[in-house]
């Protein structure tokens, strides 16, 4: 079954005192592309949390946010560093009496100044080996959350793909029947041009039955419905494979399919056969979009 490239997925683990958070949500890309936010105290295993998650997702533009929330810190005020406070404000007072500028001393920018808010959440913790593990086994669920919605989204994908074919190919199926006819009635109008033209004659029947197959043939077009047909059927094949990554595959497909069409139009003399390739692009186009999002 194929599988979209867009999804969602989150998952939450508590250890301790602490709720972490594992949030990760795709679009298509033609490769894997993932951007992480993630807090800094899970910061040094981002290289093992990314290639955990671009191997089991394989493609896509992916977004990865992990948080943590410590019940612990909940409602506490950020103490201050009175020393370095007052450290600071020391500095300053004898850079005024030394200066003679009489300048403010801000309070809020004393704040700001390294080492006066004395938090114990803001700094650099060692985290355990079990922590580590909670954090693994949330962003796996996560990613699992995210493939089961893939999956959803690509049964919708296969539906709207299935149905696209279907109408192809019925619509081939009208350009099949009055084959023959069209290329009876483009002999007939060649000869009734030639017989204008030339009608007492005067030419080499032979060469002129050569030049006729010829040109009948280049207007012919059962190899491009005979080729379309295999493709038709060989991405049906490809859709219903029972395992994830065929959108490339897919992709290339359809450009085969569009080439046939394209040919088919080219040669195509009728106004009704027009009007048949003009609705198989259209459905193709409508799989082109749809398959830019297949995994």
């Amino acid at each position: 079954m194929i599988h979209s490239m867009t999804g969602f997925g989150k998952a939450s683990a508590r250890f301790g005192s602490r709720t972490i958070t594992v949030a990760i949500k795709s679009l298509n890309s033609k490769q894997a592309d993932l951007s992480a936010r993630i807090a800094s105290i899970y910061r040094e295993g981002e290289l093992e949390l990314r290639s955990l998650i671009t191997d089991r997702l394989q493609r896509g533009k992916i977004d990865l946010t992990i948080t943590m929330e410590d019940d612990a810190l909940e409602g506490n005020t950020t103490p201050i560093n009175k020393e370095a406070l007052l450290g600071y404000v020391h500095q300053l007072q004898t850079l005024r009496t030394e200066s003679g500028l009489d300048f403010p001393i801000d309070p809020v920018a004393l704040l700001r100044l390294p080492g006066v808010m004395d938090s114990e959440s803001s700094r650099t913790t060692e985290v355990s080996k079990e922590e580590w593990d909670v954090v693994r086994a949330t962003t796996r669920q996560a990613v699992e959350e995210l493939q089961a919605f893939r999956l959803q989204e690509g049964k919708m994908l296969h539906e709207v793909c299935a149905s696209r074919i279907a109408k192809i190919s019925a619509l081939l199926e009208e350009i099949t029947f009055p084959e023959a006819e069209r290329i009876a009635a483009i002999r007939q109008r060649l000869e009734e041009g030639l017989a204008k033209i030339a009608p007492q004659g005067g030419y080499d029947n032979s060469r002129l039955e050569q030049e006729m197959i010829y040109y009948i043939e280049k207007l012919d077009i059962n190899e491009e419905k005979s080729r379309l047909a295999h493709h038709l059927s060989y991405f049906i094949e490809v859709l219903n494979a029972d395992q994830p990554g065929q959108g490339k595959t897919l992709g290339f497909i359809a450009q085969e399919i569009g080439r046939e069409i394209n040919t088919m139009g080219s040669k195509s003399n009728q106004a009704e056969m027009q009007q048949l390739v003009v609705k198989m692009k259209d459905e193709l186009e409508q799989i082109k979009e749809q398959v830019l999002n297949i995994l």
